[in-house]
């Protein structure tokens, strides 16, 4: 956490006003905690340490740079920094520790802040400020891992990992942006660089934002971007085998999970029993000398219930598993604490058992993997593939025929066809049984009269249509 104000306060008040925001977020940072102000130039930089590399002093923040030009904050890891030590060492520069953070500074000096961000492999977000040059320099990983929010109180430049930073910020008032409301009940969630707060932003995934004043309002500048990636794989295709392209793919999870793994505090893992997170741990175990802990949360409704498959694969794997099964009343018990344990709304009701495994796993462990994200990266969502699949079906047919043919699917809402399906679960396969057919025949509808590939995904990824409709001043 830290701002950048005009120089008219004291180095005591910077930090007096530093200590509270950093105060709001010690449970991120239990460890260690450092502030680093600069009243000439009214910049205040604050960290909270969890320690998981070098748990020594020699990793405490703010850091400055061997050269003294840079100080940073910084929160996430850095996975190749092994490999980016041993080449810095190549060209000179000598260590005090073994964190991340002392290369990435040195990577700073060496290459320059924006040629240095795109040589991190990690989960990261920064704030640098470089006392040569007088700026301030944000940076957060390529695919948004950590959060970093940004934006404006009056005439300071604040920014945090966490809200609830600013809350200690004099002047910062708590109004919902109406705008960021409308893509919450769109989208169930508030998409970068929206921000729930007025005043506010997320810097986007794989971005940087520079100021040499806190004033400027500079627009943020891609070092990464996801399209760029897709572009270059399909100009340059994989051309091997499929068996080759098994190989290549498990090399590359390899070596990902093996870079992970890199700590000084005991790692764990979360399993399911599903695909993802056991590909994971069976990954962590091959590279493991001991059995990986593992945990996992259960029911005891069977139909939400996968802590058996969980079990399974633990004693398959042979890891040190751990299971928790949860009453809905534990549920219920968490769901007041919502709002201080997220930032932004949004409406995943995974939230409160992933709360739930968290809080047991950090009984044993520090650090704990997931197979989180493997829908998104292996296209594992039937969005990504039966839309496309379905528009193929329909686009051949006239705009309003197929807007007529919508609108008969859509004739009875929803929910009578919810209600048959479930009247007729008796006689269904079990497969069929949890799949809300009215859901599905008005999302078909969606696809049937939609007038192109944009609007159609559009349409499969909202859950409210139109909601500027009911949020005021929302547009």
């Amino acid at each position: 956490a830290g701002f950048f104000s005009p120089p008219r306060s004291t180095a005591e008040s910077l930090t007096s006003t530093l200590q509270a925001m950093t105060d709001a977020i010690v449970h991120r940072g239990p460890d260690d905690g450092g502030h680093w102000v600069d009243p000439e130039c009214g910049i205040a930089l604050g960290h909270r340490r969890l320690s998981i590399l070098d748990l020594s002093p020699l990793g405490h923040q703010p850091m400055t740079s061997a050269d003294g030009r840079y100080i940073m904050v910084f929160n996430g890891e850095v996975y190749n920094f092994q490999d980016l030590r041993a080449e810095l060492g190549t060209l000179g520069h000598s260590w005090k520790g073994h964190s991340d953070t002392e290369v990435m500074l040195a990577a700073m000096v060496q290459w320059g802040i924006d040629v240095a961000t795109t040589r991190f492999n990690g989960m990261f977000a920064f704030a640098v400020w470089d006392k040569q040059e007088r700026a301030l320099h944000l940076g957060r990983d390529r695919l948004g891992e950590k959060p970093l929010y940004y934006g404006w109180v009056g005439d300071s430049f604040v920014f945090c990992s966490e809200l609830k930073s600013l809350r200690a910020f004099p002047g910062f008032e708590r109004n919902v942006d109406r705008a960021s409301l409308t893509q919450l009940l769109r989208f169930n969630y508030v998409p970068d660089p929206h921000c729930i707060f007025q005043g506010l932003h997320k810097l986007p995934p794989g971005g940087l934002i520079s100021l040499q004043q806190p004033t400027d309002r500079p627009e943020p500048r891609l070092y990464w971007a996801l399209r760029d990636v897709i572009q270059r794989g399909m100009a340059k295709p994989f051309v091997g085998t499929e068996a080759e392209a098994t190989d290549r793919l498990e090399e590359l999870l390899t070596q990902s999970v093996k870079q992970r793994m890199i700590a000084d505090v005991p790692l764990g893992a979360f399993l399911s029993g599903g695909i993802d997170s056991s590909l994971i741990v069976a990954l962590m175990q091959s590279q493991s000398t001991r059995p990986v802990r593992t945990f996992t949360i259960g029911f005891h409704e069977k139909d939400h219930n996968e802590a058996h498959f969980a079990k399974e694969v633990a004693r398959h794997l042979k890891t040190d598993h751990t299971e928790l099964y949860v009453t809905g009343q534990d549920a219920l018990d968490v769901i007041p604490s919502l709002p201080d344990l997220y930032d932004e709304p949004f409406g995943d009701y995974s939230q409160i058992p992933t709360y739930l495994v968290c809080k047991m796993a950090r009984e044993h462990v520090t650090v704990a993997l997931s197979g989180d994200a493997g829908d998104e990266l292996f296209g594992g969502y039937e969005r990504y593939f039966v839309g496309r699949s379905l528009w193929s079906k329909f686009a051949w047919m006239p705009g309003p025929l197929r807007q007529a043919l919508a609108a008969s699917m859509t004739m009875l809402p929803a929910g009578f066809w919810n209600g048959l399906g479930v009247a007729a679960r008796p006689i269904l396969p079990e497969r069929f049984r949890q799949i809300p057919f009215g859901d599905k025949l008005h999302k078909l509808a969606e696809v049937v009269g939609a007038p192109g590939m944009e609007t159609l995904y559009l349409n499969l990824m909202s859950h409210w249509k139109s909601p500027a409709d009911i949020v005021i001043q929302g547009d």
